[in-house]
């Protein structure tokens, strides 16, 4: 797959993506001073585009960066860079950085923010992914301790997913002091005695989107799924393991550092939960298409 050809978003433009350039002194660059935010879009409609807000408004907070636009112009933006990609099922990524700047670690007081938005078509997801479901290989969490903030620093995260593809695996799950955190790019599930446990908030776990998702749906369902701590010991006995994205939605993983979860199948649990998260997506779609524009 490649974006060449598509447009992007800079600054206030809206541009041929390979036309976009930032200066080689941006901060995002020179000290990954900067925050990101993906949101999945289903049929040209971003799903869950305010929450998704939500969560890149916090990041810039909780890194002393104010929004360089408001919600409104931000998600106005979100729409255009959709329509004129034509996207039907894809995803649009947004970085903001505090800016160029003559290089010094301590913040400037006169950079203007950074804005891109790039816009791009849905990998599909392999039926085999569902239906044998997915490696992951487990590794000590070495990240900082703020990963509450969606950080454009992600060289640890690509790291443990390098050895995850090199042992044959899809994702690779942080352990830190023997208790799950998340995924390398997604939350984490775990079904222990037939309830399903994700790691709660907290500085070492990103808030996700879908598995908030997963959560208000299994609640409403009245399915044993719920937020709490999860143990090295309980991950690697688990009847099932599954793993939420915004790209990636929920899929259950099937072998652990190279073995079985469980039966080694896709549980009962997990086709429950990812049916219910699917019906949400499709009711809530449908409710986009019938607000007039």
């Amino acid at each position: 797959m490649t974006l060449k050809g598509t447009i992007a978003y800079l600054n206030g433009t809206f541009l041929p993506l390979e036309e976009a350039q930032v200066s080689i002194l941006d901060r995002g660059f020179q000290f990954a001073d900067g925050v990101y935010e993906l949101i999945p879009v289903y049929a040209g409609w971003p799903f869950r585009l305010q929450a998704h807000l939500t969560r890149l408004e916090r990041s810039l907070a909780e890194i002393g960066l104010g929004a360089p636009l408001v919600r409104r112009e931000l998600a106005v933006r979100v729409a255009e860079l959709i329509r004129r990609n034509a996207t039907g099922d894809g995803k649009v990524y947004i970085q903001i950085t505090r800016g160029a700047a003559e290089r010094d670690h301590a913040f400037p007081s006169d950079t203007t923010a950074t804005v891109v938005m790039t816009c791009a078509p849905a990998e599909p997801i392999p039926e085999t992914w569902l239906s044998e479901g997915i490696a992951a290989i487990t590794a000590e969490d070495i990240r900082w301790a703020r990963c509450d903030i969606k950080s454009i620093a992600l060289l640890p995260n690509v790291m443990l997913r390098q050895r995850a593809a090199e042992s044959g695996a899809l994702e690779g799950i942080w352990l830190h002091q023997a208790q799950v955190t998340e995924g390398a790019a997604s939350n984490v599930f775990a079904v222990v005695a037939g309830e399903a446990r994700t790691p709660p908030d907290g500085s070492r776990v990103l808030p996700g989107i879908t598995r908030d998702v997963v959560l208000e749906r299994a609640d409403e369902e009245g399915l044993p799924v719920r937020s709490g701590p999860v143990t090295e010991e309980e991950l690697k006995n688990a009847e099932e393991v599954w793993t939420t994205s915004s790209t990636k939605e929920v899929l259950p993983v099937t072998r652990l550092d190279g073995q079985p979860v469980g039966s080694g199948r896709p549980g009962p649990l997990f086709r429950r939960v990812r049916e219910a998260f699917r019906a949400r997506v499709a009711s809530e779609l449908a409710q986009a298409r019938e607000v007039p524009s």
